[in-house]
């Protein structure tokens, strides 16, 4: 019988090491569902907790899978400092370094000063419930 894979591990992004957690590792779902099975939480998503980490694993599954369908070559990291400032997913390139945060709110959100001045070529988005479609399809 085949192993069966039903979560996965994003390692930290890092090239400064003084000031980057680079040990670390984010675990996500490959499917929501289980997540929830899990959890033993169905409830509806105007009443839940957790809608923030439910947002982000499906945006973080679903951009993989596209990057993966399309044959893009890229690597998924996620980004923190020490001091809790924190990126959802990196997507590097031998070229490029994309930086993506997930967001369920339709506030006005920024990327962290840290990350910015680090990594000034890199792009940065916000993904919300405006956008996300552009963003995964």
């Amino acid at each position: 019988m085949k192993n069966k894979f039903i979560i996965y591990r994003l390692n930290a992004y890092s090239r400064n090491l003084r000031k980057e957690i680079s040990k670390a590792g984010k675990w996500y779902f490959f499917d929501n569902g289980i997540r929830n099975a899990i959890i033993k939480n169905f409830n509806p998503i105007a009443i839940r907790q957790d809608v923030g980490a439910m947002w982000e694993n499906y945006i973080i599954n679903e951009r993989i899978k596209a990057n993966n369908n399309n044959g893009l070559e890229k690597e998924f990291y996620f980004w923190r400092t020490y001091d809790k400032q924190e990126i959802d997913l990196i997507e590097e390139s031998p070229t490029t370094i994309n930086a993506i945060e997930c967001k369920w709110s339709n506030k006005k959100n920024t990327m962290p000063k840290a990350f910015r001045e680090a990594y000034p070529n890199a792009e940065c988005m916000i993904i919300n419930k405006e956008n996300y479609l552009n963003y995964i399809l």
